[in-house]
């Protein structure tokens, strides 16, 4: 591991370098064999401020005063404990790259994201297929809701990029907390469909480094309910919307995860489109993204492995898009085709 590295105040200048900030912090510690539970006590706080590990007891965060005051108080853990640990700014410069460190982190918070959904599909599995849990059960599931949504919380405060799995795990998390409520088979009469026609024209924006339902349900945008429509690629946090943007599959878009169902089903469902091929799509691209093997679909491990191949020779959004969009079309026709649009 190669980097360029200072230790606070100002990186150092030269006639051939220029100033440039560092993104990173890194801790680096050396922890003593005795006593042994002071290594696990570190790795439970490292997991705990989510730092995520470049290297043998070397440990990144990306850089911010919050982040600083965690690894100090981490770094205070392991000189009291008998070791020794410092703190580094850094930028990298050769071997790992911004994007490798950035992509640790999106694995780590989305395996944590998708550990969560698992965990409420298994307390809902008890549960009657519509309605709240019986009544003498009401006080243990609220429990275990809770418990999630606390769980919840604690990731997205250290998920600094915005994974993936997060509209996995809230839709999931959100609708038990709906079915707790006892009236709410009498608050829900069905939705009709929204007007086509009125979200035409639009920007449509979702979060950049699109995979299989953002790449499903762009191209279902495009060809059933939008065909003017613009897509806009921003970071999965802290994008501000614009006035008359429509977001779909990121954290509070307009159109996302309800419940178990993916992005591409919401949409499906909320426009009314009933074509039993885009239903069959709906049914793969559902398998492939939130991974229960809910539909059993045979085509979902093909079509997950083309999408992966899509986002590992194309950097560029623009580009999945247009692969992506052209694998659902022939997706489309081999399930018979029957929408007129």
């Amino acid at each position: 591991m190669q980097l360029l590295y200072w230790f606070g105040g100002m990186p150092p200048q030269g006639p051939s370098t220029r100033r440039v900030e560092a993104r990173w912090l890194l801790l680096i510690h050396q922890i003593p064999p005795r006593p042994a539970y002071l290594r696990v006590k570190v790795g439970r706080h490292l997991q705990r401020i989510g730092a995520v590990a470049i290297k043998n007891s070397v440990y990144a965060l990306p850089r911010n005063d919050e982040t600083q005051e965690d690894f100090q108080w981490v770094l205070r853990e392991v000189v009291k404990g008998g070791g020794d640990a410092s703190i580094i700014e850094a930028r990298f410069i050769e071997g790992l790259s911004d994007e490798q460190v950035l992509a640790l982190f999106q694995s780590a918070r989305e395996t944590d994201y998708r550990e969560v959904a698992e965990q409420a599909r298994q307390v809902a599995s008890s549960w009657p297929k519509r309605g709240p849990p019986p009544e003498n059960r009401r006080s243990e599931v609220a429990n275990q809701i809770a418990r999630l949504r606390q769980r919840l919380s604690e990731l997205e405060a250290i998920d600094f990029f915005g994974a993936p799995g997060r509209e996995i795990a809230e839709g999931v998390v959100s609708a038990m907390e709906v079915r707790m409520k006892p009236t709410v088979e009498s608050r829900e009469p069905a939705k009709s469909a929204l007007r086509r026609e009125e979200y035409r024209g639009r920007t449509w924006v979702t979060r950049a480094g699109i995979k299989v339902d953002r790449m499903a349900s762009a191209w279902l945008i495009r060809k059933f309910i939008d065909p003017q429509a613009r897509f806009k690629f921003v970071p999965a946090k802290g994008y501000p919307p614009q006035k008359g943007e429509l977001r779909f599959d990121m954290f509070e878009a307009e159109f996302t995860h309800e419940g178990d169902l993916c992005t591409f089903e919401v949409l499906l469902d909320r426009f009314g489109l009933g074509d039993p091929a885009l239903r069959a799509i709906a049914e793969i691209v559902h398998d492939v993204d939130v991974k229960d093997a809910k539909y059993g679909r045979e085509e979902a491990p093909g079509v997950g492995q083309v999408v992966a191949g899509i986002a590992a020779a194309h950097a560029d959004d623009e580009a999945r898009l247009e692969r992506g969009s052209a694998l659902f079309e022939d997706l489309y026709a081999s399930q018979g085709a029957t929408s007129t649009h």
